[in-house]
């Protein structure tokens, strides 16, 4: 391989990876590479932290670059010489077949000739330019299309940096939405432990008492028990003693051995008795509260997957549904229908079955015919179904329209979602969270988002699936609940 020509290693250190041009007020940063001043601002346009570099992309924390005098000095001394590459062996500059210098350009078989070449038969007739002049021609359109290409890759870049910058505030939400979590539970895990040292040092007080009261229970019953047998033992051998003896003083001693029948004493009081009570009452409110608590963070992780079907009473004349109401598709014939408040009249439009107040929902639509113009979205049950409707989430509609392959989030301006022509998604996941107000879209193949709307107040009002249908094209689109 030849070595590199030592005026191209120089203008390759005197030019700008993101113009691709010499440097304009040449500034560096951290990290030791250099850009125009000018290049570098407008890839910062908007951020605010997380500056990237272009060309290494390490991240800095605040903007920060300083002029470079001394390339800037090296970059206008550069312009001033005149770089030539070594002298080689010119390639196409000789016609092959007459030897001659290829002064002329063929505009018919668009390539050099010489003026031999010109008056032979094989050009007799085809127009022909100076060589100069079609070259200028042609560098004019090739300067069109590289500043298209530019263009475009400003784009791409804008993408990548407004992408990542999207990325890093997502990243940035969960790790605070980790924290307050965390945070809660530790506040919960404190009460917890206080509430649980309290009811168990209340139940320990409680067994102290229980015990100290039955021990003194048990031993008046002992007590009683050992008078009973006593006087029993003295009665059995009383009467075993002989007539004579037995009957000496019976007065006496029925007198002695008649006693009160025995009263049970009270084992435990009433108030103890309550506050045995009052602690059950406790452990049973506790285990509620727990409950209550599992069951609510078990329904708010729970994710519901719709059985969407479609509202015929809402449908729009020029709509056609499945028999499994599963399916609308666009007719350019007027169906006569009866006109109620429910249905679309203007837009050919058709509402969802079902309606949600509560809860977290998807579900997912196809399309299965490309072309045409339609939308999928959720609506309030009192969208207007009458003439012009904005589709708008301040009009009660939040929804993703697509046409020709290019998809809209139809907010106020509407929204472009830019895809590659061919990760276009023909399968749209609809995603429904009514307690946060969250509306977003997925492409239901590969589980990318879409667009997700920012968060609303439902306000207890039902919300429907919507959905539109305007065949343009002819192909007989139709859109599928799956």
């Amino acid at each position: 391989m030849a070595a590199a020509n030592p005026a191209q290693q120089l203008l390759g250190e005197l030019t700008c990876s993101v113009c691709r041009d010499y440097f304009k007020d040449p500034v560096s940063l951290d990290c030791g590479h250099h850009f125009c001043q000018g290049c570098i601002t407008q890839c910062w346009e908007g951020l605010s932290t997380d500056f990237r570099c272009p060309e290494c992309r390490e991240t800095f924390s605040w903007r920060n670059f300083k002029p470079n005098r001394q390339l800037r000095n090296i970059v206008e001394a550069s312009r001033k010489l005149t770089l030539e590459p070594a002298k080689e062996p010119e390639v196409g500059t000789v016609c092959e077949k007459h030897q001659r210098a290829l002064d002329v350009f063929c505009q018919k078989d668009q390539t050099p000739i010489c003026v031999v070449c010109h008056l032979s038969r094989d050009h007799k007739g085809h127009p022909v330019v100076l060589i100069e002049e079609a070259a200028e021609d042609y560098k004019k359109q090739i300067r069109s299309r590289l500043e298209i290409l530019k263009k475009e890759r400003e784009e791409i870049l804008t993408f990548k940096l407004s992408g990542e910058d999207k990325s890093q505030k997502l990243l940035k939400q969960l790790e605070t939405e980790k924290q307050k979590i965390v945070s809660e539970f530790q506040q919960l895990h404190q009460f917890l432990e206080e509430q649980e040292r309290l009811l168990l040092a209340q139940l320990e007080e409680l067994k102290k008492e229980i015990e100290k009261t039955g021990t003194k229970y048990v031993a008046k019953l002992s007590e009683e028990l050992s008078s009973f047998s006593s006087l029993i033992g003295e009665i059995e051998q009383k009467c075993q003693q002989p007539a004579r003896e037995f009957l000496q003083d019976i007065k006496g001693t029925l007198s002695r051995y008649e006693r009160e029948k025995f009263q049970n004493p009270v084992a435990f009081s009433s108030e103890l008795k309550w506050r045995i009570g009052k602690s059950s009452q406790n452990s049973a409110v506790l285990e509620t509260i727990v409950k209550k608590f599992k069951d609510s963070l078990s329904s708010r992780q729970r994710l519901d997957k719709a059985n969407v079907t479609l509202d015929p009473d809402t449908a729009s004349p020029y709509l056609i549904l499945s028999a499994d109401r599963k399916s609308v598709r666009w007719v350019d014939t007027w169906q006569v229908l009866p006109d109620n408040p429910e249905r679309f009249d203007t837009w050919t439009c058709v509402l969802g079955c079902e309606g949600f107040t509560s809860g977290r929902h998807y579900w997912e639509v196809e399309v299965e015919e490309e072309g045409g113009v339609w939308a999928v979205g959720v609506a309030r049950e009192s969208v207007n179904r009458k003439g012009w409707i904005r589709f708008t989430p301040e009009r009660g509609i939040w929804a993703v329209l697509c046409s020709e392959d290019q998809y809209w989030a139809l907010t106020s301006p509407e929204q472009s979602i830019p895809f590659p022509p061919s990760s276009a998604p023909r399968k749209i996941r609809v995603y429904l969270d009514y307690e946060q107000g969250q509306v977003a879209f997925f492409d239901a193949g590969t589980g990318d988002p879409i667009v997700t709307f920012p968060p609303a107040s439902f306000a207890g009002e039902r919300i429907r699936p919507i959905f539109l249908v305007v065949d343009c094209s002819g192909v007989g689109v139709s859109v599928r609940l799956l």
